[in-house]
């Protein structure tokens, strides 16, 4: 991870019990649900935000469908309004 920026930071504990650190690198809205593009050294994963009991949690994405058209959707809203240096 870089250390140029101070990103908020998640811990994610996988179906292993094994937990790793995350940036948020963005967090954002499809068809009335919530996600969350997390990155660390690995790489990013996609998660979507769940709300239980006034409490969020992330619930990793079963279907690359729903990844690939995730992901393409934040890409063009990106290319639409890019962030500022």
């Amino acid at each position: 991870m870089d250390g140029g920026s101070i990103r908020d930071l998640v811990t994610v504990k996988d179906d292993r019990g094994r937990e790793r650190q995350f940036e948020v690198e963005a967090l954002f809205e499809m068809n009335g649900e919530s996600y969350a593009m997390l990155r660390n050294e690995e790489g990013t994963v996609l998660m979507k935000v769940e709300e239980q009991g006034g409490d969020q949690y992330l619930v990793g994405l079963e279907s690359d469908i729903e990844k690939s058209q995730l992901l393409d959707a934040y890409q063009i809203a990106v290319d639409a309004a890019p962030a500022e240096d």
